[in-house]
């Protein structure tokens, strides 16, 4: 198997052309009028701007304008978030345009007390999320059904907001949710009229066009669609850039009847330079001495991410009165992803001669006695992999829901049951090859001034094929119990049988021996040995709220979350991991919500305990020949988090987040090798028997927090800023490495409404041009965040 012509043939033409279409469009467009920003068009469409009337920024049931949020989402939830004994914080779309957040991670990133993983792990090159300590990869949902593609999630196009929901949580989203999930609210058809039509264009070749179109087609019938076209370079980076064009039809039959059903689909497709990372190492202040932060250190001519996205769901309602209904959701799902990526992996040589991995003098080049020159990197490891993955999706939920009294207790109860079949396969290869299939000597590259393009040969040959699939069938049932005004009761319980398999075939790879056959590269020569797992898991959660007031609760909370082994479709299992039984986690959590200044204002706040109890370690015990691992591991976070959301005044409004964490390994090491250190194969020593007792989670930040607040200073004029703040954290297990630096950057916005139908929005982001960093491999590489950048958008409603 060879390659004929670079991979990035496939680089798609039409983006390229927007940001000049977008500029003619904007520039027209702002004729009539002096040049200045956007405020609200519509809380259902259209970019929105905060202190304007129609603006909807929501936290824990609370929008700018008082108006109540009746609940998450997810049917499973029966109350109104402020009886809801659970920290749920719901970002609107609003809330995003504001703030110019387009992909997942942006949004996630002005939410406190989460980190993004370094590198692309075992699943692919993706979205790499840090919830509470914990890793919640597997954990995103939407519209309440589980996403499992590892995949980047780059566009908001089609969302109506983003819930984040803090805690062990299977009980609601299934197997796994150690720290809590993410939901993902898409846009569907409504019976309202409107068209909103969005251009931008702006710094490091930024444009962006947008369209909502929702049209009532006779009494009870809808159709709404979502288009979007962008491009971008990344602000303060040399290559990388972004282009995507996104689609999403729905329409909605009988929308005002007691029968209803909404079919949707979502297409996006993706063609991205993906950015990896540059060196960092923490015990120099992050960056290497000398090093470029706006360097590329892969090679940008070679490297890609080209995404596929493919999604149908049908939604089918029906209200039987007033108080039964039944909703059934069913989807199926195909992702696809190429990615070619050059991990930051090899030996670097500072201007001062030294090694920063070995802080000894830089050894010579590997085959040589020449030493390596200062002031180079000699690169290594993963360079030109190639990674090809497809994920498919099929899921059926159905949910009843019905509202009834038993004596004098009120019951919302909502029992459903879902299916759910996942499937997985990947091939990985090399393209930076010879032709015969042997691997090209990799050049110096200069420290300070790396040479990215890439003159070699490109012969593309698999080294590696898996897949995986996984079933689950779940029943569940929650059911909340008003005992009176004062007093309620939540509870939940799910059930279901978790059953995957993890595959892997043996590929002919080059052989460097003498005189090695090296014909028939890239061939699948025989499959390897299978491994299965199958688990029936148990999880609840109950809440106890007390109401001191009609516009404010206190609550104390107790659930758990369950992690096979083959948790996720992407991840594999294999003989000392496939056996093991379930890893479980609980979370303790006491908190109080207030709706305030007539329920324009709310506010909240919790104390919890989120607590891995047992997950699994190497074990190195002569009774237990297998090297089957143990659930011996333990680790803690308490924290404590606030939030505040709403009006101030009828000018001015916030939405604020903070988190406080304190994470703690308590064992790290099997019970055998906590016994007898240094024994059999087990690492510790006697001296230091379990070496990550007492250390904090890796990429769990002590403190952070965020805040967005508007304020309408004349009638058709809103000025918006924003901070994030974020704490230092301990990036890995580097013997004296201090820790990843924090950092905080500001972000601003002002926006003019001409009229009902035009209006202006001026972003700037990083405003005071701060230099950090994102997705830590500490004495490894770390992504640097966004430069300063600046957008202008145009908004028009008809």
């Amino acid at each position: 198997m060879s390659a004929t012509s670079s991979p990035t043939a496939r680089r798609l033409p039409a983006p390229r052309l927007v940001s000049l279409a977008i500029a003619s469009a904007l520039a027209a467009a702002a004729l009539p009028v002096a040049a200045a920003p956007a405020a609200d068009l519509s809380a259902e469409a259209g970019m929105a701007a905060a202190g304007t009337a129609d603006n909807a920024t929501r936290l824990d049931g609370i929008e700018v304008t008082g108006e109540r949020v009746s609940k998450p989402s997810s049917p499973k939830y029966t109350e109104a978030l402020l009886d809801t004994p659970q920290t749920i914080t719901v970002v609107d779309k609003a809330t995003m345009d504001q703030q110019g957040l387009l992909g997942l991670r942006d949004i996630l990133s002005t939410l406190p007390g989460i980190t993004f993983g370094a590198g692309e792990g075992g699943g692919g090159y993706g979205d790499s999320i840090n919830l509470r300590g914990f890793s919640a990869n597997a954990d995103i949902t939407v519209d309440g059904v589980r996403d499992s593609a590892q995949y980047s999630r780059t566009d908001n196009f089609n969302l109506d907001a983003l819930e984040l929901i803090n805690g062990a949580n299977s009980v609601y989203s299934g197997a796994g949710s150690v720290g809590g999930n993410i939901n993902l609210v898409s846009k569907t058809a409504m019976l309202e009229d409107f068209n909103v039509v969005t251009v931008g264009a702006g710094t490091d070749s930024y444009g962006r066009i947008t369209a909502d179109s929702n049209q009532v087609i006779g009494d009870d019938t809808a159709l709404r669609l979502n288009a979007m076209v962008h491009q971008n370079d990344v602000p303060g980076r040399d290559y990388e850039n972004f282009e995507r064009w996104g689609f999403a039809p729905s329409l909605g039959l009988a929308l005002d009847s007691d029968t209803r059903f909404t079919l949707s689909a979502f297409i996006q497709r993706d063609d991205n330079i993906p950015q990896y990372g540059v060196p960092y190492f923490s015990g120099y202040g992050g960056l290497l001495p000398g090093a470029d932060i706006g360097g590329y250190y892969g090679y940008h001519n070679i490297d890609r991410q080209e995404i596929e996205n493919d999604t149908v769901t049908g939604v089918f309602e029906h209200d039987f009165n007033d108080n039964l209904s039944l909703r059934s959701l069913a989807r199926y799902q195909r992702v696809e992803q190429t990615t070619v990526v050059d991990a930051v992996q090899g030996t670097w040589c500072l201007d001062s001669g030294i090694n920063p991995a070995t802080n000894a003098a830089c050894a010579p080049l590997p085959g040589t006695l020449v030493p390596q020159p200062a002031g180079s990197y000699q690169p290594s490891g993963p360079r030109g992999l190639q990674r090809d993955t497809q994920n498919g999706l099929a899921v059926s939920q159905t949910d009843l829901t019905a509202r009834f009294t038993t004596g004098t207790v009120e019951h919302a109860l909502v029992a459903g049951v879902a299916f759910t079949h996942e499937s997985f396969e990947l091939e990985t290869g090399r393209v930076l090859n010879n032709a015969d299939g042997s691997p090209v000597p990799l050049p110096l590259m200069d420290l300070s001034d790396p040479d990215s393009t890439w003159t070699g040969p490109v012969n593309y040959f698999r080294t590696a094929k898996s897949a995986g699939s996984l079933d689950n069938q779940a029943i569940y049932v929650f059911d909340t119990l008003k005992f009176n005004e004062r007093w309620m009761l939540n509870l939940g319980a799910r059930y279901e049988h978790n059953e995957g398999d993890s595959e892997s075939w043996l590929v002919k790879t080059y052989d460097a021996t003498p005189g090695a056959d090296n014909s028939g590269l890239g061939q699948v020569l025989a499959r390897n040995p299978s491994f299965e797992n199958e688990e029936n898991l148990f999880s609840w959660r109950t809440g106890v709220v007390f109401k001191p007031a009609g516009n404010g609760s206190v609550y104390l909370s107790y659930a758990n979350s369950k992690t096979p082994s083959k948790a996720s479709v992407n991840g594999a299992c294999n003989a000392t991991t496939c056996n093991v039984d379930p890893e479980e986690a609980q979370n303790i959590e006491l908190g109080t919500k207030w709706d305030l200044l007539d329920e324009h204002l709310a506010l909240t706040a919790a104390v919890f305990r989120n607590e891995r109890t047992n997950y699994k370690v190497a074990d190195f015990d002569p009774a237990n020949p297998s090297g089957e691992q143990q659930l011996d591991g333990e680790a803690r976070v308490d924290g404590i988090t606030l939030g505040i959301a709403g009006k101030l005044t009828d000018a001015w409004s916030i939405f604020a987040n903070a988190t406080f964490l304190d994470s703690e390994v308590l064992q790290s090491v099997s019970d055998y090798c906590l016994a007898n250190p240094g024994l059999n194969g087990c690492t510790n020593t006697p001296d230091n028997p379990d070496p990550d007792r007492g250390n904090r989670i890796i990429n769990t930040p002590e403190k952070s927090a965020s805040l967005w607040t508007t304020y309408a200073f004349a009638p058709d004029w809103t000025a918006g800023y924003g901070i994030t703040s974020q704490g230092s954290f301990d990036g890995g297990r580097v013997a004296g490495a201090p820790d990843v630096k924090g950092y905080t950057t500001h972000r601003a916005m002002v926006a003019w409404q001409l009229n009902q139908q035009f209006a202006l929005q001026l972003n700037a982001n990083n405003l005071f041009d701060k230099e950090y960093f994102i997705r830590v491999r500490n004495n490894g590489w770390a992504t640097p965040g966004e430069a300063r950048s600046v957008v202008l958008s145009a908004s028009y409603q008809f």
